[in-house]
């Protein structure tokens, strides 16, 4: 499956849910989700009052998944495996392998609107990962790794990334320097300080049929 590029607000009424693709417009009176949440497309309607079949249930939280991290079909795949080779519950070892993904911790600690806004910040090389450059958006950081700005970049982002991390909560896994501009991943992820809503073990299900 390609990145998608179409209205990211499509995507949030095809699953019935803000999924926060867009930042502070998510918030805002002029989400649709808010004033138009119907199923996009012709038969919007119609799909709407179709009885959905385990299957379809188990593919759509996949979808949503997916679309909240976003990462593609191929990407996500290799998440589940890898998190099938972990001890403990496969569920939440991909969650917490989608939590450590550079461009997750960069939107999770305030330096980024969203997460496209964060992917598109690394591939622009406005950041740095333990002293060293890295423009790879997909980056597993470990406990310990420090993440901050570029010294280059920080007379043209500075401002705008402080006014960003003060609108959003600021998870206990992850240590901010706002004078610094700089984050630091102090333990695993806190699953119970995620976002968004979502049924794992459907997930892994349907990997495993």
């Amino acid at each position: 499956m390609a990145r998608h590029t179409g209205p990211k607000c499509r995507l949030c009424r095809r699953e019935g849910q803000k999924l926060l693709l867009r930042g502070d417009r998510c918030f805002s009176d002029k989400c649709s989700m808010t004033h138009r949440a119907k199923i996009p497309g012709q038969h919007g309607r119609l799909r709407a009052r179709r009885r959905a079949t385990p299957y379809a249930i188990r593919i759509r939280e996949k979808q949503k998944l997916k679309r909240i991290y976003g990462v593609r079909e191929a990407q996500f795949r290799r998440y589940v495996e890898a998190a099938k080779k972990w001890k403990g519950v496969t569920g939440e070892a991909i969650l917490k392998l989608l939590e450590r993904r550079l461009d997750n911790v960069v939107y999770r600690a305030g330096f980024a609107t969203s997460r496209d806004h964060a992917r598109q910040l690394v591939t622009h090389g406005h950041f740095l990962v333990n002293n060293r450059h890295t423009r790879i958006p997909s980056m597993l950081l470990q406990e310990g790794d420090m993440v901050e700005l570029r010294p280059e970049s920080r007379a043209k982002l500075r401002e705008a990334i402080r006014g960003w991390a003060e609108r959003r909560p600021l998870p206990s896994w992850i240590m901010r320097d706002l004078e610094g501009l700089r984050v630091q991943v102090g333990a695993e992820p806190n699953l119970e300080e995620l976002d968004q809503s979502v049924n794992m073990s459907l997930i892994v299900e349907f990997y495993s049929r």
